[in-house]
């Protein structure tokens, strides 16, 4: 077994402990690596853990969550009957140098520690017949794995719907506590093998400073656009890519193709339709209803009044626009 190291956050500050969160792979991080995370792919954990990407800006999900933690955990301790404490320390583990883990609570007296969860009312169906989402999953097993601990608890306050907790245990024939939805066994191969997955991004991607390969998702698009958002390179440069290039062009004409496909399914429906807002056939219905939209027709009140100055009201942006161009 390894050796745990506790590095202090008590007068660590926000900046300071972000910093510290870098060097290692923590247990947000986990289900990016295996490609579980519908917000942050491996290419962006790469990019945030390289330092090319500024800090995360605080927004009202997030000081929900901070804000509710106590709460939720005042909840789990009276269905559990079970008394909790902060760490106060990043953790680590000497078999697992490249991870680390900032848990919300330990148990007292038990082998276990807690994670806290809030999450909209819009998530209820995640988290129906004893699920959740895998997010949490890989979180939880990440930190059994770098605490050596035998349980731990998932609590998850839903906004003005519901408070649940789930069990994650290393022992096989663990019981289910009754105030538990389910109870999960983490095998020690699974631990294994999530801890190989994080070791291997750390020594293949983040070490050398390699990028990971592109992988077509919308988080990628968006770390690679928020690390080159501006251009002012005016050589032009020697590609080597031709056959993606190709694969470029065939699947453009194919999603053209595919457009004039759908938009001649849609012209089925709507003339079977008529007049009706509402059809229905086996599983499928549709709905095709009036709808109105109101806009400001600013080049009009531009025209009837060039005494007003509207200038100050426009938005700038900036973006660099992508196109593919194929020469005869």
């Amino acid at each position: 077994m390894g050796l745990i190291k506790r590095t202090s956050i008590v007068d660590m500050s926000r900046e300071d402990w972000l910093a510290e969160r870098r060097k290692a792979i923590g247990g947000s991080d986990a289900s990016a690596i295996l490609g579980l995370n519908p917000y942050t792919t491996p290419y962006t954990l790469w990019a945030d853990k390289t330092g090319r990407l500024p800090d995360k800006e605080d927004n009202e999900a997030m000081r929900q969550g901070r804000d509710l933690e106590q709460y939720v955990v005042d909840r789990f301790s009276e269905v559990s009957r079970r008394r909790c404490r902060r760490v106060n320390a990043i953790l680590t583990n000497t078999d697992y140098p490249y991870s680390s883990a900032n848990i919300d609570r330990e148990i007292v007296g038990e082998s276990a520690g807690l994670e806290c969860k809030t999450t909209s009312v819009l998530n209820l169906k995640k988290f129906r017949d004893g699920e959740f989402p895998d997010t949490y999953y890989c979180q939880c097993v990440h930190y059994l794995a770098v605490t050596q601990w035998t349980r731990w608890y998932l609590a998850v306050l839903v906004l003005n719907k519901g408070f649940m907790v789930y069990q994650l245990t290393r022992a096989e024939n663990d019981e289910k506590p009754d105030w538990c939805e389910s109870s999960v066994y983490v095998s020690d191969g699974e631990i294994r093998a999530l801890m190989g997955a994080e070791s291997t991004f750390w020594t293949r991607y983040v070490i050398p400073d390699i990028p990971p390969p592109a992988d077509g998702l919308k988080p990628t698009s968006e770390t690679i656009s928020a690390l080159y958002p501006v251009g002012g390179e005016k050589e032009v440069i020697s590609l080597d890519c031709e056959n993606t290039f190709r694969s470029y062009a065939a699947l453009k004409q194919q999603i053209a193709a595919l457009k004039v496909e759908q938009e001649r399914c849609e012209q089925v429906l709507k003339k079977a339709m008529g007049a009706h807002e509402r059809g229905e056939c086996g599983k499928f219905t549709v709905s095709w209803k009036p709808s109105e939209r109101r806009t400001f027709d600013h080049k009009t009140f531009a025209k009837e009044h060039p005494q007003v100055d509207l200038s100050p009201y426009y938005k700038l942006s900036v973006s660099r626009r992508f196109e593919v161009k194929e020469t005869a």
